[in-house]
């Protein structure tokens, strides 16, 4: 917690606004805006949600195929599975994990229409590569940026590059609520339907602004909307959110020099975060050297009392993702970095001796493995 979690949830409550689209709601519309420069942003009760919205407002339909990159969360697949669309599985770069850029293309057939990149870690994707494929297509861009609040690409907020983009507050993130997110609509000619589907298909935040008499049933649409405790709540954390950032960022650093040595001895590999890209320090991990077993190592941090986790089962060898999607070349580097990743534990408290302390188990799991 920030501090002032609990206040703002008390004066919510006292105001006697629980549900959706209060003054907390508003105002976390207004940051968000503010600092990322899209044209409209709006919270939602998850990420999850915000990619189902985005599912909607392109309306895919049965046999859509979306390009997406399998090392990520289910959520990037099932937001668009759910109206019918099929996920097309691409392979990651080596350095960043990130969709490869260069394989885009070849994935694209005549039922393509959209890709969506996935800003692994807060680092970004290689955006100016995707834009020029997608509009050269006709073929709109959703950004999943659920890692990636406060990361930029160029100068730019990550979610607002693409038509559009989702955020993530969940309790792993970064800046939290709890479990909500946002859409970040970077194309003003969605905005309206944005609002539309939001609000369970309804005019209802056009009729509260005044701009039509009642409020009816106008398209196909859900229930979307946070309730004003958990904006409440994610306001205290956007207000500090560059300096929880800036402390995630300086223990994320201290990882990187800790394990240089380790990096020297061949035993893994540190993050790369391209010069052009900055991030957000979501996460610290690395990818143990080929051969070393992974599942052991991690075992033996955690009878040190240690939470050092790997992250995902890549989505095409997934029940599901067999079921539902497709591959589209080779993803030798996904399955590799799959089988390799360890994510090292990171939260704004840790402590410089406690980092010691992770890297010196991680180190000795390595060599008596």
């Amino acid at each position: 917690m920030s501090g002032k979690e609990l206040y703002y949830i008390a004066d919510a409550h006292f105001h006697n606004i629980l549900a959706g689209d209060g003054p907390y709601t508003k105002r976390c519309h207004q940051w968000l805006e503010s600092h990322t420069g899209s044209a409209k942003v709006l919270l939602t009760h998850s990420c999850t949600a915000a990619l189902e919205m985005s599912s909607l407002l392109l309306n895919i339909q049965p046999g859509d195929e979306i390009i997406m990159p399998s090392y990520t969360f289910v959520s990037t697949a099932n937001a668009f599975v759910l109206r019918g669309g099929v996920p097309v599985f691409v392979d990651i770069r080596p350095d960043t994990l990130n969709i490869d850029e260069n394989l885009i293309a070849d994935a694209i057939t005549e039922r393509t229409k959209a890709i969506v990149p996935v800003h692994y870690a807060g680092v970004s994707c290689e955006m100016d590569t995707i834009l020029p494929i997608a509009k050269q297509h006709n073929i709109k861009i959703v950004e999943d940026a659920a890692q990636g609040v406060m990361s930029t690409y160029k100068g730019r907020a990550l979610g607002s590059i693409g038509d559009l983009g989702a955020y993530s507050f969940h309790e792993t993130k970064n800046v939290i609520s709890g479990e909500s997110g946002c859409i970040l609509i970077n194309d003003p000619s969605l905005s309206l339907q944005a609002e539309i589907i939001r609000e369970k298909g309804t005019n209802r935040t056009q009729f509260f602004r005044g701009h039509v008499d009642k409020y009816t049933w106008q398209d196909v649409g859900s229930s979307f909307l946070p309730g004003e405790l958990i904006s409440a709540f994610l306001w205290a954390q956007l207000e500090v959110a560059e300096q929880i950032t800036q402390q995630r960022i300086d223990i994320w650093n201290e990882y990187h020099r800790l394990l240089e040595s380790l990096e020297n001895r061949g035993l893994l590999r540190r993050p790369i975060i391209p010069d052009h890209c900055q991030h957000n320090a979501h996460m610290y991990y690395v990818l143990l050297s080929e051969n070393l077993p992974r599942d052991e190592i991690l075992q033996k941090m955690k009878s040190r009392g240690i939470g050092a986790i790997f992250h995902y089962i890549p989505l095409h060898s997934s029940p599901a993702g067999k079921k539902f999607g497709r591959t589209s070349g080779e993803l030798i580097n996904t399955d590799s970095c799959a089988e390799r990743v360890i994510r090292l534990p990171l939260w704004i408290d840790l402590n410089f001796n406690q980092q010691q302390e992770i890297v010196i188990a991680l180190e000795d799991a390595i060599l008596n493995s």
